[in-house]
This record gives structure tokens, C-alpha cells and sequence, in this order.
């Protein structure tokens, strides 16, 4: 990843940042560059149910081994991949409530770039 295209996804990866159609209300994530008028910014609440999850074995480079890795049904609608943090696989089962968290995702090395990201973690309380 490059310091350009890092920037450019800012606004998703920190602020889960999708998109609203205008007229009918339907949001995606992730938000599309060229979408149009009929399209609108829409900010994502971050909170969903875990909607699937796996244990990740054999991870990328830079990353904690294993790691949990989950599909979230955002409120808004929404399916989001996106690693599942701070509990432990014990305490994870389909439907618990999570919400998003920024957490750092990798140490880009060389460059210094220390990449940010969304992750979702148990809702508390």
C-alpha cells in the first residue's frame, strides 16, 4: 500500500464513511469514487451483529497469528469483513453485538506509515 492510496481511503477505514442513495435510501459500503449524483456520503453508525467468523491460521505479513475474522451485519444494512478484536474466540457466537474500533492494522516498515484501520470488537454493555 502506498502513502496515496492510503490517504484516499481515510475516510472509510476511520470513519466507516459509505454511501446513501438519494432517493430510494439503500447505503453501501464501501463507498464507490465515481458514483454520481444519486449518490450521497453517509456515515456509518458501526454498530452491527457478527453475522459469520473463522479463525485466520496462515496470516499476511505484519499480522498477529491467528487472528479472528469476521463478517458483520452493519445496522445500516451492510455486510463488512473485517477482523474481530479485544475478546477471545470462547466468547464470540453468530449475533452477538459488536461495534467498530480503530486499531492499528500494520507497520508499513521502511516508509514509517503506520496503517489504521476499522475492526470490530463486542459491544459492551
Amino acid at each position: 500500500m502506498d502513502l496515496a492510496k492510503h490517504w484516499r481511503l481515510r475516510g472509510p477505514r476511520y470513519r466507516l464513511e459509505g454511501q446513501r442513495h438519494v432517493e430510494t435510501g439503500e447505503v453501501r459500503f464501501p463507498p464507490e469514487p465515481d458514483a454520481g449524483a444519486s449518490w450521497e456520503q453517509y456515515d456509518l453508525q458501526g454498530a452491527g451483529t457478527l453475522y459469520s467468523y473463522t479463525v485466520v491460521h496462515q496470516t499476511p505479513d505484519g499480522y498477529a497469528q491467528p487472528y479472528l475474522l469476521g463478517m458483520v451485519a452493519l445496522a445500516e444494512g451492510p455486510l463488512v469483513t473485517a477482523q474481530i478484536t479485544d475478546c477471545e474466540l470462547a466468547e464470540l457466537q453468530i449475533g452477538t453485538p459488536v461495534e467498530m474500533v480503530t486499531r492499528k492494522l500494520r507497520d508499513l516498515g521502511e516508509d514509517g506509515l503506520i496503517v489504521y484501520g476499522y475492526k470490530f470488537r463486542p459491544r459492551l454493555g
